[in-house]
């Protein structure tokens, strides 16, 4: 098979398994490591591409994902968890270390190489994270507490790594503590350098609009490419804090308007991580997994029951973190791609440090006494390359169960803790006009959650007497797009006065609640003709049936109709409903505690669901 065969073959099966995933609403990494791992078994990733291009590109990938993690972390997002977020970074980091090492000591690992797993192993990952942070949509704060975690520690990990591997290189000598202390402050304060001197340059490049919109995307990328390679050049392995520390630097610069970077990163970032998980598990052996598997499995279990709720609990006492969120943060550190290609890299590193070693002991030293020492050293490094041949595989089988435990389990905890829904199916109204708020209550008493948003002061008090849930803001300001409560929140529909409000929210949120469960009303006044239609990109599915403008609804309120909720059964059908309400507006349907906007061109069950609909009360129903 030819190098660019295999990769579309790569290519093909990443975005099969992620499509597949979202389909089963299950991790979609689990899905990528048996592909991968049933793939590697056909073909080698490294027989075709080369060992050299393979971890290359594995090097850039991750370095990619985080630094398009990275702009997503803004540190607005902190208020009120300050604290929490900076002891998950730090404190917890050095706890799991200590005992992530001591596991491994427990399960058979050498005290050695069970330094470098703890460091390995500190991280969660934002490849794992983010796919469950959006099908679970917990809280504000524990998405921040998550997604800040998972990207931050990445790169801390890696240069806890870098500075336990080298010290197992040159082994207990004296100098051992020093050569770490150095590279630690080359590595920061190479990373600051750059990312203020790649960082304010592209910022400059944004605001004087050097760069044109269509090129910002590809622009930002070179910059974090040269950005990690340079780094990598001048300190080993320091090019992920880097990135890191660039995008978050870009991320927080007051007027920087980076949409169409992120979005460029995002759909990047999807395909990178599809074809790395297939990659990296493609190089692990059947034999390799059994041969690890006793010491895997007792590592893992220790890894979560113990290390984890040990590590948050300790770390997070006396922050702003509320008994909740610790909980589930305590169960919540799956393993991803960074655990996996920085480990492949270090034990190759490993591999080859002792074929140096004994290629100076093959040459001597200057007397006899230097040439024992030098033979002692590549037995001890030989040892090391022999401990290490489990270590990939290893922490193959730490991502697998982690993924599984925690991506499988966690949306019901999060769901016992009032922090999440998997099944998100509440409505958030954009305005709150009479109509919205009659069907919020009908909705409310079917167990629906709703959140209503409004600038008017009269519809705000009229909600809140009513006992709704309403936030008084734009539905376009910065508050409602980027820090608005939607936990619970599975469809919107906007229904504000002003069409092209409408049409624009429903966009912005259908990012996060998918574009098919976005709505909007019947635009006003559109013509026929291709001059007078609105651009179907601008536009969002028509809610109700039949499609209304928000003035149509608001007079038929008028006229004295309201909303009221009935149950379609096999004796009082949606045909029978129809007849006997002709001029009816069929809002929502709700069936098994989820509802569902209606839509001219929708199906609506006849009969089994509830019925939400603008009737005139005058009529039995």
């Amino acid at each position: 098979m030819t190098p660019a065969a295999y990769l579309a073959l790569v290519l093909a099966v990443g975005a099969l398994c992620q499509l597949a995933a979202y389909r089963l609403r299950i991790p979609s990494i689990l899905l990528l490591l048996v592909a991968g791992f049933s793939l590697g078994q056909v073909v080698s990733p490294e027989s075709i591409l080369g060992r050299d291009v393979l971890f290359g590109g594995v090097s850039l990938a991750v370095g990619i994902i985080l630094f398009e993690g990275s702009l997503s972390l803004r540190f607005k997002e902190l208020r009120g968890l300050s604290r929490s977020v900076w002891r998950l970074c730090s404190v917890t980091v050095l706890i799991a270390w200590v005992l992530i090492t001591a596991a491994a000591m427990v399960a058979g690992v050498e005290w050695e190489l069970a330094l470098l797993v703890g460091a390995l192993l500190v991280v969660t990952g934002p490849t794992v994270i983010a796919p469950i942070v959006r099908q679970l949509r917990p809280t504000r704060r524990v998405s921040s507490m998550l997604r800040w975690e998972g990207i931050v520690v990445d790169p801390i990990g890696a240069v806890l790594a870098v500075l336990v591997f080298q010290a197992i290189i040159v082994g207990g000598s004296e100098g051992a503590f020093t050569l770490a202390a150095v590279t630690l402050a080359r590595t920061v304060g190479i990373s600051a350098v750059l990312t203020l001197v790649i960082g304010g340059l592209l910022e400059l490049a944004m605001r004087r609009h050097v760069i044109p919109d269509f090129l910002e995307g590809v622009a930002f990328l070179a910059g974090a490419v040269g950005a990690l390679v340079l780094s990598n050049q001048l300190q080993a392995e320091s090019g992920l804090l880097t990135v890191t520390m660039l995008g978050i630097y870009l991320a927080n610069r007051p007027g920087l308007r980076l949409e169409h970077v992120r979005e460029f990163k995002e759909n990047l970032q999807v395909l990178i991580v599809g074809t790395l998980f297939v990659l990296l598990a493609g190089r692990v052996t059947p034999a390799e997994v059994v041969a690890v598997a006793p010491t895997a499995l007792v590592f893992v279990v220790l890894l979560i029951l113990v290390v984890r709720p040990a590590s948050v609990w300790l770390s997070l006492l006396g922050t702003e973190a509320t008994r909740a969120e610790r909980t589930l943060m305590a169960f919540m550190a799956p393993r991803g791609i960074v655990a996996a290609a920085v480990t492949s890299i270090f034990a190759l590193e490993i591999d080859h440090a002792a074929e140096r070693a004994a290629e100076k002991a093959d040459l001597g030293g200057e007397t006899p006494l230097e040439t024992l020492a030098l033979e002692a050293d590549a037995e001890r490094l030989q040892a090391l390359v022999e401990a290490s041949a489990d270590l990939v595989p290893l922490v193959f089988v730490t991502i697998v169960v982690t993924v599984a435990v925690y991506g499988l389990g966690v949306g019901r905890l999060a769901e016992r803790l009032g922090l999440a829904t998997t099944t998100p199916n509440g409505v958030l109204f954009a305005g709150a006009p009479t109509w919205a708020r009659q069907a919020a209550e009908m909705l409310n008493g079917l167990g629906v959650p709703t959140l209503l948003v409004s600038l008017a002061p009269g519809e705000v008090s009229q909600a809140r007497m009513a006992g709704l849930r309403v936030e008084r803001t734009h539905i376009l300001s910065e508050y409602a797009v980027e820090d608005m409560e939607l936990a619970g929140i599975g469809s919107l529909v906007a229904a504000t006065f002003d069409d092209d409000t409408n049409s624009t929210a429903a966009r912005e949120f259908g990012r996060t609640l998918g574009s098919q469960h976005s709505y909007q009303l019947r635009r006003q006044g559109v013509g026929t003709r291709s001059t007078q239609r609105t651009a179907t990109r601008l536009t969002a599915p028509v809610a109700f049936d039949p499609p209304l403008s928000a003035p149509e609804l608001e007079q038929l309120v008028r006229e004295g109709m309201q909303v009221r909720r009935t149950k379609l059964t096999e004796q009082h059908t949606l045909a029978q409903f129809r007849e006997r309400q002709p001029d009816a507006v069929q809002l929502f349907y709700v069936q098994g505690g989820r509802a569902q906007v209606v839509t001219a061109d929708g199906t609506t069950p006849p009969s089994g669901v509830t019925l939400v609909a603008l009737v005139r009360p005058r009529r039995e129903m």
